[in-house]
């Protein structure tokens, strides 16, 4: 016994399949995972939860499925906490357990089956009910407290083990527009003799100190949020639940770490051959592992967006290296690696390896260029000390870490302002902040006359696109706002001006025949047959839904769209540009 909360042999593989075949016994239809790019959502960079790519359906559209109940496990990718990477919990990728009642039941089988789950030896993790605690909404202006959610908990664990808590802990809510609601949380007890009963007071300091960790959440959709205030009850009530596969898989094993688990072990085997520090080794497996689920998913280095999320993380892992390279044969076992852990569950990542492994490859060279670069520019400094917006200015402009520019100063004698460092970087984290919550805001979606408008405005697009490019160009991603829409597909060259007017012609034409806008839900093969364009492979299983624009497109999409192309208006190409290697850009307006 390794360790004093080890309660099972289960395997993160085993712990995954538990979860998905406990709920389908109960009804729920099993899901694919999304891409972790999101489609036809401009919301977010990355798919950051597991309810993202439902959201429609959880603001009342039906699921293609046919089904109320649905479970899966969703790859995402957050990207806030990169710093604190090292540490025992954080992960820049993560699988997001969960399981949703879309206007079915409520928080008696919500609650009951996340209890059943964690604690039933047969069916679920077994863990210990004597060291759960749960914590619910307390009230305030927007909804009561939740005494039905206290209730129903009493069934199964005592009174004094369920704590109330402010919005700030148990209110689930997006940053702008869309459902929301009170959720209960489970936390268990991870301290060796067990900590009993705590008051109010000793539980929060529990959770501060990390001696409980919070390992499951029921959220109860049935309120609505218009610019920034609870404005009323959704025609439905839903249930949107969540638990992360790395942090279960951790206390269910029994290690303080998840780089303990099976889900890093191997890879942290290969990091030891990369870097001297254990923090070190933690951030390489972990930036290796989430690179490896970008490439798979399209995602290619750059400087905006997506890539340079991508880029940041090789290079970081770069610099935790000894001799600051990390050669051919330690990228091939660690993509190796990766595709392993998951072969049962992601096995488009070893159908991809070829090319995942030369994008790191030719990433990493690149970097050790930048590498000379930052050093000159660090010798140009002909002052005494290095200013803290100069360190900045390395960090920003030429991916110079910090620990670089600090090991350089203390080799020539010099000292850094990092007080000056540090308040230039958390300016620059409140400002990537405050983007990331407003990507977030429209993520259950901006339903405004105009995005719709837009949403529509890129089918039209991409099948003119394929007219007169060809075949081989696909959707790479997406980014609607009212005043306009940005396009990214698959090509590898410039666009002639020619080419760019036919495509604008096109769309135009499309829109003057005022074609009729409908849907499907049909069979994934059917879909397929008719020439769909498509990832289904990506998204919600066995149906999916097609929206058709008259006889010209037809193309797999969530909504929401206009019933009409002649509400478009006139289309124009404002823009098109390279993004990355083999990926283009449009920037167009409707007027």
């Amino acid at each position: 016994m390794e360790h004093y909360i080890y309660t099972s042999m289960l395997s993160s593989v085993e712990i995954r399949k538990r979860f998905l075949d406990f709920f389908a016994k109960r009804g729920h239809t099993i899901l694919p995972s999304a891409s972790l790019v999101p489609e036809n959502d401009p919301s977010v960079l990355f798919n950051t939860a597991g309810m993202q790519p439902l959201a429609p359906y959880l603001l009342g559209a039906p699921h293609p499925s046919g089904s109320k109940r649905l479970v899966n496990a969703q790859k995402c990718v957050r990207t806030i906490d990169i710093d604190e990477i090292g540490d025992n919990t954080h992960a820049t990728f993560f699988e997001m357990l969960g399981n949703w009642s879309l206007g079915d039941y409520f928080k008696e089988e919500a609650i009951r089956w996340s209890y059943e789950f964690l604690t039933s030896k047969e069916e679920g993790l077994g863990l210990d009910p004597k060291r759960l605690y749960v914590t619910v909404f307390e009230g305030d202006e927007n909804a009561p407290r939740d005494e039905e959610a206290v209730n129903i908990w009493k069934k199964y664990i005592p009174e004094n083990r369920i704590y109330f808590l402010p919005a700030k802990n148990n209110w689930w809510s997006p940053g702008g527009n869309g459902p929301c609601g009170p959720d209960t949380e489970m936390f268990y007890d991870l301290t060796e003799k067990g900590l009993g009963d705590l008051t109010h007071e000793e539980f929060l300091q529990a959770d501060e100190k990390q001696e409980i960790v919070e390992i499951w959440n029921d959220v109860f959709m049935e309120y609505e949020k218009k610019d920034g205030r609870v404005v009323g009850k959704l025609s439905q009530k839903n249930v949107d639940t969540g638990s992360g596969l790395e942090r279960i898989t951790a206390v269910v094993q029994g290690k303080k770490s998840i780089f303990e688990t099976d889900l890093f072990t191997s890879l942290i085997e290969i990091t030891k051959t990369i870097s001297s520090s254990k923090k070190g080794q933690r951030i390489v497996a972990d930036h290796f592992r989430t690179s490896v689920f970008m490439i798979t998913d399209g995602v290619r280095p750059s400087n905006t967006d997506r890539g340079y999320i991508l880029r940041r993380l090789l290079r970081r892992a770069l610099m935790q290296s000894v001799n600051r390279d990390i050669t051919e044969e330690q990228i091939s076992a660690l993509v190796q690696g990766v595709a392993e852990v998951y072969k049962s569950s992601y096995q488009n990542i070893e159908t991809s390896i070829v090319i995942i492994r030369q994008v790191i490859r030719e990433e990493i060279e690149k970097f050790k260029e930048t590498l000379v670069q930052g050093l000159r520019q660090l010798e140009k400094n002909k002052a005494e000390n290095i200013s803290g917006k100069e360190a900045f200015i390395l960090f920003s402009t030429y991916g110079f870490p910090i620990e670089i520019t600090e090991e350089y100063a203390k080799e020539k004698g010099m000292s850094i302002d990092r007080k000056e460092f540090d308040a230039e970087f958390e300016r620059h984290q409140e400002v990537s902040r405050q983007g990331s919550e407003q990507k977030f805001k429209g993520g259950l979606a901006d339903t405004s006359e105009m995005s719709v408008k837009y949403h529509t405005a890129t089918h039209l697009l991409h099948k003119a696109l394929r007219e007169v490019l060809g075949e081989d160009v696909f959707q790479k991603g997406s980014n609607i706002t009212p005043e306009r829409l940005r396009f990214d597909f698959s090509h590898g060259e410039k666009m002639t001006d020619e080419q760019k007017q036919k495509v604008e012609a096109l769309v135009n034409e499309k829109i003057e025949e005022a074609l009729p806008v409908t849907y499907e839900d049909i069979p994934l093969e059917e879909a397929k047959k008719r020439g769909a364009i498509g990832l289904f492979e990506e998204k919600y299983g066995d149906k999916v839904r097609v929206y058709q624009i008259g006889n010209y497109s037809l193309e797999f999409c969530g909504g929401p769209h206009v019933s009409n192309t002649k509400e478009l208006g006139v289309f124009k190409i404002q823009k098109e540009e390279a993004v990355a290697q083999g990926v283009r850009r449009i920037k167009a307006t409707l007027s």
